[in-house]
């Protein structure tokens, strides 16, 4: 494990945590951090708790109780056509932002260069600044976010070691299609580029759009660390359950990072998600779609009434909007006059983009209960 020195003036806390701080200090509604604060499903608190009632307390294998690596490889086979063997495939991990920084220490060293898409989620960057990484940033574009390949390509040199896709993405909401995703896939292996993915927000699509897993490609099985968890669909944030799913050679190195940074994840709360992997039927997961589109158009309406106009996410649960009409000389100005006037937490732009493209937006979420976002909404509309 190695971290770099020159790193230290490169870690600092997120825009999303401090805003989040700012809005407790003040009681104030917080759209700024995915919390979701929806019901969890029952068949993962009674997993939970019979495991704790049977005294399942102790350290698991460091890559995860066998019952969850094995229903997180039946998932896999099932809802995204990947193929990862329980036993040297699967790696549960301290959430998918774990999952995510183990890979990282596993796969990468100090210098290489890895490709982001932006807008960025900044814990990724912040992953890679940990390890001594080098992010290098490829625009997408509103509405829809497209990308140039051209673009993309010109980006990638010789020290171009890995590629992050966020899909659906946070922020944007983007929804990577198949073309998208096979003309990355013909770049990878062009030039030897390993693929992480985040997908923990799989179950979050919306407007006929569907979730495809890179590594379901036959062109980017081989080459791609699978990331996801749980902390979004069961809403169980706290409970840090994730996990990595990619070939042999690279889950045997993230197992022993994995091993090393956390020993393993929570116990108990391993055999909460299993049961709930197990136990859920499809179609809470389809419901989990159609919920969260009410709840999207519930915000975006009063987002366009209140004159920042949102960028309707196909994915995901946020919403980026332009903050042009709010007063202030950046986003987190922008962002602090608002909590100040209504009362409600956005994170400022400028956490996503690594110029001044985002100065002049705000991220909202909208994983709220509704009585919650409905006061919210009301407060935007008296903005």
């Amino acid at each position: 494990m190695v971290f770099s020195k020159s790193a230290d003036d490169k870690i600092a806390q997120s825009d999303i945590r401090t805003m989040s701080i700012e809005c407790e200090k003040r009681g104030g509604i917080n759209l700024s951090q995915g919390i979701c604060d929806l019901a969890t499903p029952k068949p993962v608190l009674e997993g939970a708790k019979s495991a704790i009632d049977a005294e399942f307390n102790t350290y698991t294998r460091y890559d995860g109780a066998q019952e969850l690596r094995e229903a997180i490889s039946r998932k896999l086979s099932r809802q995204n056509g990947i193929k990862a063997d329980p036993e040297t495939e699967v790696v549960v991990s301290a959430g998918a932002t774990g999952a995510m920084f183990c890979a990282a220490l596993a796969l990468l060293k100090p210098g290489d260069e890895v490709i982001l898409f932006e807008p960025y989620y900044s814990y990724h960057v912040l992953t890679l600044n940990a390890v001594g990484a080098k992010p290098v940033f490829v625009k997408t574009n509103p509405p829809d976010w497209h990308f140039d390949l051209s673009e993309l390509e010109a980006k990638i040199t010789s020290k171009t070691k890995g590629i992050i896709i966020n899909t659906p993405s946070n922020p944007s909401g983007k929804v990577f299609g198949k073309e998208e995703l096979l003309a990355i896939g013909e770049l990878c292996n062009k030039h030897g580029i390993i693929v992480f993915t985040d997908e923990i927000y799989e179950y979050f699509v919306y407007d006929g759009k569907k979730h495809i897993s890179p590594a379901s490609l036959y062109e980017l099985a081989e080459r791609t660390v699978t990331i996801s968890g749980y902390s979004k669909t069961y809403s169980i944030t706290g409970w840090r359950i994730g996990y990595s799913a990619c070939k042999k050679e690279w889950a045997t190195k993230i197992g022993h990072m994995n091993d090393l940074l956390y020993v393993c994840a929570p116990s108990p709360l391993q055999l909460g998600v299993a049961q709930g992997i197990n136990k859920l039927p499809q179609s809470f997961y389809e419901s989990i779609s159609l919920e969260y589109k009410r709840k999207r158009d519930l915000l975006c309406s009063a987002l366009s009434d209140a004159g920042l106009k949102p960028h309707i996410p196909p994915g995901a649960y946020y919403v980026l909007a332009d903050a042009g009409a709010l007063k202030g000389r950046d986003s987190h100005e922008k962002a602090m006059g608002l909590l100040e006037k209504t009362g409600i937490a956005a994170v400022p732009g400028r956490a996503f983009y690594s110029g001044k493209d985002g100065e002049n937006m705000l991220r909202f979420c909208f994983a709220k209960k509704d009585d919650v976002l409905k006061d919210a909404c009301e407060r935007l509309r008296n903005l």
